[in-house]
């Protein structure tokens, strides 16, 4: 196929090529790969600034996005790709192999940094999703981190830089520039940018952003990075997004509502922090699905509203594919099970030949996480309707899925199913995620709230118990 840049991927083609660190901030569907690959292959044939390339993605992207994507393109041809994934041996000999790009999944990046050391042979690396790198403390970081000095040209590229709040830049545009416009230390950066927000007594657990910051910061990351939005450059497909209630049996509403009783209520008010409220938030969220593990992961089955729910949409499809997000494992497991009598061609997203088996039509479910469906595939020739079977907090990994299929290519109308349970989590989840607002905060505050709504019905309780 001839590859006809679109205006704005030449611009980011030339910058790349003129610049030896960027940041290429792209809207999800806007040719990020397509871009970097033309790029590569123009430093490396046409000018010989570089010899050997690393690219560092999601391992599902790793697996098929870059190989399929050069295999698309004719002036791509003469790049040669090796995937570096598998076990250590395969990976080894991959490294090995004679070629112009390797691609890594970035959890295999500290082992990559070990093995060579002080001979890091990559003189040019692409970072697959940036925001992969906004934790300064994973390990991740720190070893590409020791590694800079013998990089010549890094780029990275992401649709979200700042899924949770500006703080997540630091480590992305370290990684561009080693600290010359943020500070050398995240700390020196949220000093300058930042106050502390909500805190414990000996803890602060988020901070926000001083007036005028949001202005200065980007005031400074302007020269090196690039940033585009899809709606300015793109006519993407019409999305609908619908909000299906799911409501609870009485029977499945007293339980649900019992085990958040007793679950908050655990909890006192003041001592909520971020990891006892994600534990009570995924209690919660398996409940509005349906099920819940114990202790000892073991499932138990408490309703079926949302497996009837999906099933209502599955005959409504008629015929149409479905994209279907889970939460749980057990959610999975339990949708499997409810649709296998209904004689649906069924398959999850695990490899590059379930990608290529929904794209080429042959599947009507295609079961996936989010997580394992967030970044640079492309899904949308297998279908145009996804379900959202359970929610989760992450406005990253909600915006990343929905757009493997609403994004360009895509000929349809794209139609957005959201299964909510009315009464639970479902719904300060689904209002968050509408709302932009999917952070610690939100979910903090729903716990909260709950917790004073059962102490209030405690202290009515009691009152109407003493006048009696």
């Amino acid at each position: 196929m001839i590859f006809k840049p679109h205006g704005y991927q030449r611009y980011c083609i030339n910058r790349m090529i003129l610049e030896s660190h960027l940041g290429l901030l792209l809207d999800m569907g806007l040719g990020k790969t397509v871009i970097a690959l033309t790029a590569i292959n123009d430093l490396r044939f046409n000018r010989f600034a570089i010899s050997r390339t690393l690219v560092i993605a999601p391992k599902k992207v790793a697996e098929d996005t870059w190989t399929r994507e050069s295999s698309k393109w004719d002036h791509l041809h003469l790049l040669r790709i090796n995937a570096v994934l598998g076990a250590k041996n395969k990976r080894i000999r991959a490294l090995n192999t004679p070629g112009d790009i390797w691609v890594i999944n970035r959890e295999n990046v500290q082992w990559l940094v070990d093995y060579y050391r002080n001979d890091w042979p990559f003189d040019c690396v692409i970072i697959d999703e940036l925001s992969s790198f906004k934790n300064p403390s994973a390990k991740r970081f720190k070893a590409l981190k020791l590694m800079l000095p013998h990089i010549k040209r890094l780029y990275g590229l992401t649709g979200t830089p700042a899924p949770n709040g500006l703080l997540d830049l630091w480590s992305q545009v370290y990684l561009l520039d080693q600290g010359q416009r943020l500070g050398k230390t995240v700390t020196a950066y949220r000093d300058r940018y930042f106050n502390p927000d909500q805190r414990g007594a000996d803890r602060i657990y988020t901070y926000k952003p001083k007036d005028g910051s949001e202005g200065s910061i980007k005031a400074a990351i302007s020269d090196i990075c690039i940033s585009l939005s899809a709606r300015d450059y793109l006519t993407l497909p019409k999305r609908i997004d619908n909000v299906i209630p799911v409501h609870l049996s009485p029977k499945a509403a007293a339980q649900y509502r019992e085990m958040e009783k007793n679950m908050l209520l655990q909890v006192d008010e003041a001592t909520i922090d971020a990891s006892t409220a994600a534990v009570l938030s995924n209690k919660l969220l398996q409940l509005c699905n349906g099920a819940i593990y114990d202790e000892n992961k073991a499932v138990y089955a408490l309703h079926d509203e949302k497996l009837e729910a999906l099933k209502e949409i599955v005959d409504t499809a008629q015929g149409n594919s479905l994209l279907v997000f889970y939460n749980f494992q057990h959610d999975r497991d339990r949708i499997k099970k409810a649709l296998s009598r209904m004689k649906l061609r069924i398959g999850e997203l695990k490899t590059p030949e379930d990608i290529e088996a929904w794209n080429a039509g042959k599947l009507d479910i295609l079961l996936a996480h989010p997580a394992s469906a967030a970044y640079g595939l492309n899904l949308q020739d297998g279908g145009h309707i996804v379900v959202w079977f359970g929610l989760n907090w992450s406005l990253e990994l909600y915006q990343q899925a929905n757009a493997r299929l609403h994004r360009q290519g895509q000929t349809e109308t794209v139609i957005v199913q959201h299964l909510v349970t009315q009464g639970g989590m479902d719904e300060q989840v689904m209002e968050a995620l509408q709302g932009k607002e999917a952070t610690q905060d939100a979910l903090l505050n729903a716990l909260k709230a709950r917790i004073e709504e059962y102490k209030q019905e405690e202290e009515d309780a009691n009152n109407e118990a003493k006048t009696l």
